[in-house]
């Protein structure tokens, strides 16, 4: 049975509360198998015998929503694309000057070209982003709290939404659940 790595959209902050424990549970009793999570922000992996990320995507979210009281929109990635875009991005040189972060924000699809060039012309200083297909990448070289495109604005500018993680986290995932 295929693998699936879920990424939740906008759990555990503020009085959207989701605990992990309890997600592995729901989705264990309503089809998946073999779920498992990584720290509470949302990371999934699951295994099921659908064979479309859209039908995964769709499933997770109806199920976890239903449990939750609110929306979960879910993300979802194979596991050979993690590895794939962590190499990807290692092989990006760092755009932005002084001490960077890099974070990856996870797209629920590809936006369309007019928009990602929208986003390419962001000018703020300090502050770069890059579509690659799905993802976004995302580079601060100033304070996470000080940042002006946050992931809102990045949902704006593209019209799709999208969750995002610090590249550390995105590291780590491909490493365990990468294929």
């Amino acid at each position: 049975m295929p693998s699936y790595i879920a990424f939740l959209r906008a759990v555990n902050v503020g009085k959207r509360q989701l605990k992990m424990a309890d997600a592995r549970k729901v989705l264990e009793t309503n089809g998946f198998s073999g779920v498992e999570s990584y720290i509470q922000t949302g990371n999934l992996r699951v295994t099921t015998p659908m064979r479309s990320v859209t039908k995964v995507e769709a499933e997770i979210g109806r199920v976890l929503s239903a449990h939750a009281g609110f929306e979960i929109v879910a993300i979802v990635r194979t596991p050979a694309e993690l590895p794939a875009l962590v190499r990807t991005v290692d092989g990006i040189p760092e755009s932005v000057t002084h001490e960077s972060s890099r974070y990856v924000s996870f797209c629920l699809s590809a936006p369309a070209v007019e928009r990602t060039d929208q986003l390419h012309t962001w000018d703020a200083a300090g502050e770069h982003a890059r579509v690659i297909g799905k993802d976004v990448l995302m580079e601060f070289g100033v304070p996470f709290n000080e940042v002006k495109l946050t992931g809102a604005r990045i949902e704006r500018i593209l019209g799709v939404p999208g969750t995002a993680r610090n590249l550390t986290v995105v590291r780590a995932l491909a490493q365990k659940w990468g294929a």
